[in-house]
């Protein structure tokens, strides 16, 4: 079995305005950083297809979609959600596609005929509640994707980490009442969206840490919080939301990890993985704001998933 990214060319078709950080030039830098990595040829590339309807409202109210169908913009014009929020005439082709990688990476890993997959997609999900769009994203990549892992394929228990500088309040949100779903992640506080952090549960591990935190505090919260979780929740599949804006590099964010540490929780979380869920992940691209910190780190990340590290 392999690694695959999926992607769509359009993806790059969302545009909330050049001045915004959320840029098809995001995507474009990692394509440029796998090239001179010379992973080309090495991970297959398949192209996402379009999420139907149904697996989105597996997680979003049909309220959530209109939001974004029923207010697309002529060709050139904008159309806010909300201040950083921005629809495009193209952006729900293009939200569709997200989902839809996550959809497809998700069928095919469960199937077998992957290993693993990252999803290198736009716009981003974690943010996205399930009744809103916000903060840069219009659907939950990751939570539509384990809820189609749970109802579509009948697995029992997933389990969703995320290592965005940002908390994934969207996520959380979607599976707050769900004992089938374990969350883990750390996040910049106090930050954006400047929600309270959520009680420690045996389903809930979503740990704040200060500005300024490098990988010293990150790995020991992922040892002393994230792995006993993991291991206890004994997860079938794990998803990933692969936000890369904590890197020491991004100014979108105030925290110091570097490429190094996105590679150590990648082995980690394969590690678990391995023992509890037969490898079976799927990671999809969140946050990422510095384009060349960016495309080493999403390097990083897709040569420990690939076993080229």
């Amino acid at each position: 079995m392999s690694t695959a990214i999926y992607s769509h060319p359009d993806c790059l078709r969302h545009d909330m305005g050049d001045w915004h950080p959320e840029s098809p030039d995001r995507l474009k830098a990692i394509d440029d950083q796998l090239i001179l990595a010379r992973l080309e040829g090495l991970v297959e590339r398949r192209l996402a297809p379009l999420a139907e309807v149904p697996a989105l409202l597996r997680n979003h109210t049909e309220g959530a979609l209109a939001l974004v169908r029923d207010h697309l913009p002529a060709e050139g014009e904008f159309y806010p959600l909300d201040s950083d929020t921005i629809l495009c005439h193209a952006s729900y082709q293009a939200a569709l596609r997200a989902a839809g990688a996550a959809v497809a990476a998700t069928d095919a890993v469960v199937k077998g005929e992957l290993a693993n997959a990252f999803c290198s997609v736009r716009p981003p999900g974690h943010h996205a509640r399930p009744g809103e769009p916000m903060g840069f994203c219009l659907f939950n990549n990751v939570a539509i994707a384990a809820r189609h892992a749970l109802e579509a394929h009948g697995l029992e228990r997933v389990a969703i980490v995320d290592f965005d500088v940002h908390h994934g309040n969207g996520t959380a949100e979607s599976f707050r009442d769900d004992p089938r779903v374990l969350m883990a992640s750390f996040f910049q506080h106090p930050f954006y969206p400047y929600t309270d952090p959520e009680p420690v549960t045996a389903t809930c591990v979503n740990i704040p840490v200060p500005a300024r935190s490098g990988g010293d505090v990150v790995r020991q919260l992922v040892r002393e919080h994230w792995l006993p979780a993991l291991h206890a929740h004994r997860p079938q599949m794990i998803f990933i939301s692969a936000g890369f804006d904590a890197h020491r590099d991004d100014d979108m964010g105030g925290m110091a990890l570097v490429e190094a540490d996105y590679a150590w929780i990648t082995r980690e979380v394969m590690a678990v993985a391995r023992e509890h869920a037969g490898g079976r992940i799927v990671s999809c691209l969140e946050g990422g704001y510095d384009l060349s910190a960016l495309g080493r780190s999403v390097v990083a990340h897709l040569k420990v998933l690939a076993d080229l590290d």
